[in-house]
């Protein structure tokens, strides 16, 4: 029986707005994408964001001398409540993910901020500034805050056969999404003689705790792997029937300045251009890889053959390369880009 063809999808290019990444906001770019797949995927991109991805906040803390969280606490300006409300507001960042334990400890006249607590090795304050109580000459301050991790929000998880704890805990609501904002535009954009194409434009506000770039792969992994069940049987290859859009078109005269959406000198260029850990790179230059075009043209398990170059390398290389707006796989032949160089040169 003869074997079913499918018709390839338009392959996306993704970049990232250099002069706009931030440690807290991002703006990425893809493009061209098949009509329609704009919307559909910024839908779903922006509903992981906010609720999906992965973070770490206090969920409950004992105060000394204080047993419920609408109590007073002498010589501290804020009551219970008010306190509980600044702790709640603490960016904590997860280094391993396992829950942790701080301590705060301030006396005398003074502000109590984040910056004040010490942290278990694991876990990072963010927010050092953030001001959680202000504090009389006589005045004493003492917390030991309990740090867990999760997605979206999570209310506060008292036990229900008890009012007060024995231990004068207070269990706090907590926020774990480390995403703040997240919204996109779609456009269209022009593929060869075609206008119909989408440009997905998604901005991605975080609190810090984590970079937009890490958010972004995280929800792309969680979207990935529930699709993925959805599937009776195995997985069209569509990554390689499928081709950057001048690809697709060799009959059409090819623009001067780009090829495969890509500029030419990007891809003439050696692989220094990537900025490379030096293991990565010594490896690649050992392989022979020694320019762009060289190393876009591989697929991921040709590259993790090289010698030396694990999984980690891996990563580090895509990252580089998507904020090029490049990608594994893009097959681009040497004989397209020596006549894109041609064509510039006259």
């Amino acid at each position: 029986m003869e074997k079913k063809q499918f018709r390839p999808l338009i392959v996306p290019k993704i970049s990232w707005n250099k002069k706009e990444l931030t440690s807290t906001f991002g703006e990425l770019v893809a493009q061209p994408l098949e009509p329609g797949f704009g919307i559909t995927l910024g839908n779903a991109l922006r509903r992981i964001l906010l609720g999906g991805v992965e973070g770490s906040a206090v969920t409950s803390v004992i105060i000394k001398g204080v047993n419920n969280e609408f109590a007073s606490n002498s010589g501290v300006e804020e009551d219970a409540m008010q306190l509980v409300l600044n702790i709640k507001n603490i960016i904590v960042r997860n280094k391993t993910g396992l829950p942790g334990k701080m301590h705060l400890l301030v006396k005398g006249e003074g502000v109590a901020r984040v910056a004040d607590i010490k942290a278990d090795d694991h876990l990072e304050l963010v927010n050092t500034d953030h001001v959680l109580a202000h504090i009389a000459n006589d005045g004493e301050l003492d917390i030991e805050f309990f740090v867990e991790s999760g997605r979206g929000y999570k209310a506060a998880q008292w036990p229900a056969d008890k009012a007060l704890q024995e231990d004068n805990r207070i269990f706090i609501d907590a926020m774990f999404s480390p995403v703040r904002k997240v919204m996109f535009d779609v456009e269209k954009t022009r593929v060869g003689k075609d206008i119909d194409y989408d440009k997905l434009i998604l901005r991605i506000t975080t609190d810090g705790s984590e970079n937009p770039l890490d958010v972004l792969h995280y929800a792309v992994s969680v979207l990935r792997n529930q699709l993925e069940h959805f599937m009776h049987s195995a997985e069209i290859p569509f990554n390689e029937i499928s081709a950057m859009p001048d690809e697709e078109k060799k009959n059409e005269p090819m623009e001067s300045d780009s090829l495969g959406g890509v500029s030419v000198e990007l891809l003439a260029k050696p692989v220094e251009e990537l900025e490379l850990s030096v293991r990565a790179h010594n490896c690649l230059i050992n392989a022979g890889i020694k320019r762009i075009i060289d190393l876009v043209n591989l697929n991921e398990d040709e590259v993790l053959k090289i010698k030396n170059f694990g999984r980690k390398s891996l990563n580090e290389v895509k990252d580089s390369m998507k904020e090029l707006g490049l990608n594994f796989g893009m097959n681009i032949k040497e004989a397209q880009l020596k006549k894109a160089l041609k064509t510039e040169e006259e």
